[in-house]
């Protein structure tokens, strides 16, 4: 733009193996006076035609990432996120797709923001039916001040076509994302079987108590303790102390180092939660820096879950997380992290930046929260971090990069998780995902299903427990030690295998999804039942992603032909047909 010397260039990122594009806006301020953004979206492109429909991932807390798939319209209709994070409420990805497309066939045409901040995907049908999609960082509350010679950089997004239907679309982001985007070296490493203490114990525990679990957990084996929330400053409820990252003696006298020593000695790996973006009002932190947090001058400060946001966009504070989170992992052999984020943003405002800066806030912030995870993340590259946000509130590309997976929902009830699972699955794979066996009646839901129900939906991600071990009974505990051992054996295939999705929770009372290794001489498949039918006729589904080729033992004794099993199917088990909450995982092994 030779009127305000502003010059923009747009970066294509074109995969010679992959149907992907990424795409991102690149602003340089050539003139000699500032200039200021207020929009500046990522990507814009055009269809001659409007005969679409629209796919989201919609919800809310605990019920995140549910598919919502609708046609589009004449006018604009759009998702957004405007709250500080990329939200529970939408996830930051939309797909086009025609109108009778579904998993294995049509055209679909997919959108996903490597960002983790307030964002906007609109789809616009004008008058002449033709059909215009945006995305990038939501315009709302935004703007960016461009001093001479300055440049802005917009987060990429990720545009995948299929030709193929919606499940050739997944398993394409699931490929980049693995092989493209995350950095961490557990990205293609089996991840642990985890256990943690939170709804085991939520803030009630001592030391002693954490080590017993541990001990009967490395029993059962389980590889990973994961102390949660509580082990830090004067925390024994979430009315104070984020902030003040030091050791609770009161709870651990002997200190971290002390404990995950302990935990070591029982042949397991030790684990540790953080919320660091996060202040408590009563927390030393805040007594001494008050403004450090994120709020407007002489304004009421509104609390979330008892806190506030720490403003990132100030280098000293991103400084002095970074210190006490390095002392704490210097200090003690801890081998992973839970990073959770707990509240969106409100009043937002920043005490360094002026008063042309203030709408810059909600994005230095997230540029300060990827410095600080990119720098710790470093400095530990043998740490597996884990990102949560109330559960799944920030399961997004931008947090991937860092964090190679995501706690996927604070609800751990195997009946809600086979939606919140199945959504996630559309964009991210399943080694992204972690799913715990919880204890019933279940926290969330006050739902009882049974120990398989429970188990067979965990293990479609990185399977882990979050319930007391301490408290089963001998027979429950056999049972887990049985289902640890059989998780191992196929996590590889689960973890990093080809996932397709034969049945939605969202189509009906039936969910079953398969897992086929890269070689495909080995599949896991997953059948699920919510409620009984009394008196059902004979129910046969057909499988996908197998070698027509092969011969596959199916189960205990069958030996099918692939091309059979994938254009006749197989019956669904007997043990679906009596009772609810019903699974069966029949393994197949080509011989």
């Amino acid at each position: 733009d030779k009127l305000i010397n502003l010059k923009v260039i747009l970066s294509y990122s074109v995969f010679n193996e992959e149907n992907v594009i990424a795409r991102s806006a690149h602003f340089i301020n050539e003139g000699k006076s500032s200039l200021k953004i207020l929009r500046a979206l990522s990507m814009g492109i055009d269809f001659d035609h409007n005969n679409f429909d629209m796919l989201s991932l919609s919800g809310s807390w605990a019920r995140e990432r549910h598919v919502v798939r609708r046609g589009i319209v004449h006018g604009t209709q759009s998702i957004e996120s405007r709250r500080g994070a990329s939200g529970h409420s939408e996830n930051p990805f939309i797909a086009l797709m025609d109108k009778n497309a579904d998993e294995n066939s049509g055209e679909v045409y997919g959108f996903s923001l490597v960002y983790s901040g307030n964002f906007l995907a609109s789809v616009e049908v004008d008058q002449y039916d033709t059909t215009r999609v945006v995305m990038g960082i939501n315009p709302f509350d935004f703007s960016w001040k461009l001093e001479p010679g300055e440049e802005f950089i917009t987060p990429e997004v990720v545009m995948v076509y299929s030709g193929e239907g919606i499940g050739d679309m997944s398993k394409t982001y699931h490929r980049i994302y693995i092989n493209n985007l995350m950095k961490s070296k557990f990205r293609n490493i089996e991840r642990p079987i985890v256990i943690n203490n939170w709804e085991a114990t939520y803030f009630d525990f001592t030391e002693d108590k954490i080590r017993e679990i541990a001990k009967q957990a490395s029993e059962l084996g389980i590889e990973m303790m994961v102390l949660d929330d509580g082990w830090f400053g004067k925390r024994d409820s979430d009315n104070c102390s984020l902030g003040d990252w030091y050791v609770n003696k009161n709870k651990l006298p002997n200190g971290l180092h002390s404990l995950a020593e302990a935990i070591k000695s029982y042949g397991m790996k030790f684990g540790l939660w953080f919320e660091p973006e996060m202040v408590s009002p009563d927390s030393d932190l805040y007594r001494t820096h008050p403004d450090w947090c994120i709020h407007v001058p002489n304004r009421h400060r509104s609390l979330g879950r008892n806190q506030l946001i720490l403003d990132f966009s100030r280098e000293d504070v991103r400084e002095t997380v970074l210190k006490m989170l390095t002392d704490i992992l210097s200090g003690a052999d801890i081998s992973y992290v839970k990073w959770d984020m707990n509240r969106n943003m409100s009043e937002i405002g920043s005490a360094l930046l002026d008063s042309t800066r203030q709408q810059e806030t909600a994005h230095r912030y997230m540029l300060g929260v990827y410095e600080v995870m990119d720098k710790i993340t470093d400095r530990f590259p043998n740490v597996l971090f884990e990102s949560c946000s109330g559960g799944g509130g920030r399961f997004d590309p931008g947090i991937l990069y860092y964090m190679p997976q995501n706690w996927t929902s604070d609800d751990t009830d195997g009946v809600e998780r086979l939606k919140i699972q199945h959504g996630t699955s559309i964009v991210y794979p399943a080694c992204a995902m972690t799913a715990h066996v919880s204890a019933v009646p279940n926290h969330q839901t006050g739902r009882i299903t049974s120990m398989d129900f429970r188990h067979a939906v965990a293990m479609s991600g990185n399977f882990g427990y979050e319930l007391d071990v301490t408290k089963l009974n001998d027979d429950e505990k056999a049972y887990i030690k049985q289902q640890a051992a059989f998780y191992k054996s196929i996590r590889r295939v689960i973890q990093f295998g080809e996932l397709y999705r034969l049945e939605s929770p969202f189509d009906g009372n039936d969910t079953s999804i398969i897992y086929v290794s890269e070689d495909k001489k080995e599949a896991v498949l997953f059948l699920y039942r919510v409620r009984s039918i009394p008196n059902e006729p004979l129910r046969r589904i057909r499988l996908r992603g197998l070698n027509p080729n092969y011969t596959y033992k199916v189960g205990e004794e069958a030996l099918i032909s692939g091309e059979q099993l994938l254009n006749y199917g197989i019956y669904t088990p007997d043990e679906l047909s009596w009772g609810d909450y019903k699974s069966s995982i029949i393994l197949l092994e080509a011989q």
